[in-house]
């Protein structure tokens, strides 16, 4: 159990540091600040709990691995159903400390929640948001598993994927608010709301995508 405690704790606390920083100190810091809170927050996570669990925090970097036979197939459901519960808890606890605000509405701001046409920062079209997170998720899952070759140095695994999440969200703020990680998306989907449940389905497809991509890709390119 302590595999799927650490999964529920990681995506809680990067959830929390990652969409808490868009929420509280979003206007303060910009989406440069917002983007090095996620990298920094993932680079964290992975050296504390990395050694429990793998750090996955997110279902596409499960799914990922198991495709690629490095996780237990009978792994998998627990390990997703504990990073969406962390998610939410982590994104129940961001809404109750930003509505000690008075003029605080998890409508009006948006909550960090991903989105697209009209909901998204930069009013991109579905198709953009679509083509964007599966090219970033795939990035992102080429980068996990580039991290489970026998010869790569473990010791920098946590500045190598903070790094890659930093510069993913540098890119994709403005277009979707950055998901690449469904359990992120749902949680504060969950405490939003309206709209943004219904716009759930383009990230959750978006990653199923460059799951498949991804896993591909690694095996090409691993091939001697």
């Amino acid at each position: 159990m302590n595999k799927y405690l650490a999964e529920s704790l990681g995506t809680c606390l990067l959830v929390l540091f990652g969409c808490g920083s868009a929420v509280l100190a979003g206007t303060h810091i910009g989406f440069a600040g917002i983007a090095l809170t996620f990298g920094f927050a993932l680079m964290l996570l992975v050296y504390w709990l990395g050694p429990i669990s793998g750090c996955h925090l997110n279902p596409a970097v499960t799914l990922s691995l198991a495709f690629s036979k490095k996780l237990p197939a009978c792994e998998v459901a627990p390990y997703i159903i504990a990073q969406i519960v962390g998610g939410i808890v982590g994104a129940y606890a961001l809404l109750h400390i930003a509505q000690g605000h008075a003029h605080f509405n998890v409508h009006a701001v948006g909550f960090a929640c991903n989105g697209f046409g009209e909901h998204s920062p930069g009013g991109y079209s579905e198709i953009s948001c679509l083509i964007t997170e599966a090219i970033m998720t795939t990035v992102l899952l080429l980068a996990v598993l580039t991290t489970t070759r026998k010869k790569f140095p473990t010791d920098v695994t946590g500045i190598f994927l903070g790094v890659t999440l930093a510069a993913i969200h540098l890119v994709t703020i403005p277009v979707t608010n950055t998901s690449v990680n469904i359990a992120r998306s749902i949680g504060v989907a969950v405490m939003h709301g309206g709209w943004a449940l219904h716009q759930l389905w383009l990230f959750a497809v978006a990653q199923l995508i460059a799951v498949v991509v991804a896993v591909v890709l690694f095996k090409v390119l691993e091939e001697k």
